[in-house]
């Protein structure tokens, strides 16, 4: 059924019509097409709420928007339109937005089983193997996150990783009417603290890790701020369990004080007494028909289900948010543990440790994978260390116009875990590319490792190709499943996939 712009303004009750508009105008009677907050997409028969950001105020745009066509507003403060404009005062637009989305497209956070993740480092990760194993034991499922919006055959690209309400409002109902039935959401700590999840109902919440992040500029203000951030999906979003790391100090605080039955996994020693529900313990590197990833062995409620288990992802923190995947589709969705066990030997996400071995260099591991601040990376870079490379080598760079302690925490992770590093571009914004690089090279430790400068992305990755020695692991991190870079205020072209297949056609066989 249509909804009409008497039935959007319902939802919420404590705004006021502004003007002389009376409440029984005709217009008000008038279907909507869509909510939007891109004035560049409102038009006819569409509501723009001007939403109100750290750097940009979307009242700003509102004349735009009434020339493309629209003519329906929801504002926090008047503005200077002409009257044909529907202006509808509300106290907070970002709230507003998610309570019309959800009536817009007839809540369908009450009929989907809703996953939220959020943690600073594997979300995306564990969201993917969530998906994976639900989708192989016949349960569709959607996502939402960093890797954009996925359902069946639908990839859908987003800016954050998680979107606005509507988006997210838009695409579940979407997903429901093509028959999905669970949705696994990351959930960021700025979603958390702008509202863009305001009034979903998770199945499942869970804590994957904390450590510090997006945390300066025009992010959070400390890292206290960003924990509790996090924290709220966990006391302002009732859910049905809450699954948390053991491992991990902040866990016991994510979950003070909420009624949630809260499941634990995590890492342990195969004597342990004293288990997490979903634990690991004899974790090793393995390489199995060239699949770089690990072994170990699997607890469920301190019972042992054998060493056999294998993943195709290095590290523990890998094996960790496993157990999380795991945690989730075994208690929450009833899956059998050794039909996951089979579905998790075949996963793959996207982007994250995404290995690529050429027949024109056999011997050597190329690794494509979305690392991007110093903890990230520095995991990365040891779980690498561990399958004993000749050289390991790292191609990375830093995003331009965002907190600047992340480019020394990269420099020191790098510094002496690499026998060289080649830095690079990653999304320098607005700031010169070579500013950012010698940023990041100043900041290494004494007795670093070599470095070599390339600002253009794709010559550094041809460049990488080119010095590519038998035994060699090269690791390209911090874009992993983007598409695109940003430059300037461009959003241009860029798979990093794909420049290093093209680069590696075009090494002549022998």
């Amino acid at each position: 059924m249509k909804k009409t712009v008497r039935d959007i303004f319902s939802a919420v009750p404590d705004g006021i019509l502004l003007g002389t508009i009376p409440i029984q105008s005709p217009a008000l009677s008038e279907p909507v097409s869509m909510l939007r907050c891109d004035s560049r997409l409102a038009t006819a028969r569409t509501v723009f709420f001007c939403l109100v950001g750290k750097t940009v105020d979307g009242h700003e745009y509102a004349p735009s928007a009434y020339r493309n066509g629209c003519r329906i507003f929801v504002v926090e403060h008047p503005l200077e339109l002409p009257e044909d404009a529907l202006q509808f005062q509300v106290p907070d637009s970002r709230i507003a937005l998610a309570d019309c989305a959800a009536e817009f497209y007839g809540h369908p956070e009450r009929e989907i089983r809703l996953i939220g993740l959020t943690g600073t480092k594997g979300k995306t990760t564990t969201a993917l193997l969530i998906r994976s194993l639900l989708e192989d034991a016949g349960i569709p499922t959607g996502y939402i996150g960093t890797n954009g919006i996925d359902y069946k055959d639908f990839h859908h690209q987003t800016v954050n990783s998680t979107p606005e309400s509507v988006e997210i409002y838009r695409y579940l109902r979407y997903m429901l009417d093509e028959g999905v039935r669970a949705c696994v959401l990351e959930v960021s700590s700025q979603a958390l603290w702008m509202g863009r999840t305001r009034g979903l109902r998770f199945d499942t919440v869970l804590f994957t890790n904390l450590s510090r992040d997006h945390i300066g500029g025009v992010e959070h203000p400390d890292f206290e701020h960003y924990r509790d951030c996090k924290k709220l999906l966990f006391t302002d979003y009732p859910a049905c369990t809450a699954v948390v790391n053991r491992n991990d100090g902040h866990a016991a605080y994510m979950t003070e004080g909420i009624q949630t039955p809260v499941l634990d996994f995590g890492l342990c020693d195969s004597t342990d007494t004293d288990k997490p529900l979903w634990a690991a313990a004899c974790i090793r590197p393995m390489n199995r028909d060239g699949r770089i990833g690990v072994g170990f062995e699997a607890f469920r409620g301190g019972i042992s289900l054998g060493d056999s288990w294998f993943l195709p992802l290095p590290g523990q923190f890998n094996v960790q948010n496993a157990l999380s995947a795991l945690t989730v589709v075994c208690e929450g969705f009833g899956v059998d543990p050794l039909r996951a066990k089979r579905a998790l030997e075949q996963a793959v996400a996207a982007g994250r440790f995404e290995s690529i071995i050429s027949p024109a260099l056999p011997d050597v591991t190329f690794v494509i994978d979305y690392a991007h601040n110093g903890i990230s990376l520095a995991s990365i870079l040891d779980a690498l260390k561990e399958y004993r490379p000749t050289r390991l080598i790292c191609l990375f760079g830093s995003v331009g116009g965002r907190t600047r302690e992340r480019r020394r925490d990269l420099a020191e992770a790098a510094g002496h875990r690499c026998d060289l590093c080649i830095l690079t571009s990653d999304n320098p914004a607005c700031e010169p590319p070579m500013e950012i690089i010698d940023e990041i090279d100043a900041a290494f430790p004494e007795g670093s490792c070599p470095r070599i400068k390339i600002s253009d992305r794709a010559e550094a990755i041809r460049y990488a190709v080119e010095i590519a020695e038998a035994g060699d692991i090269i690791l390209l991190a911090g874009k992993g499943h983007e598409d695109y870079q940003l430059v300037g205020t461009k959003r241009i072209p860029f798979s990093e996939g794909e420049i290093l297949r093209e680069a590696l056609e075009g090494i002549p066989a022998f």
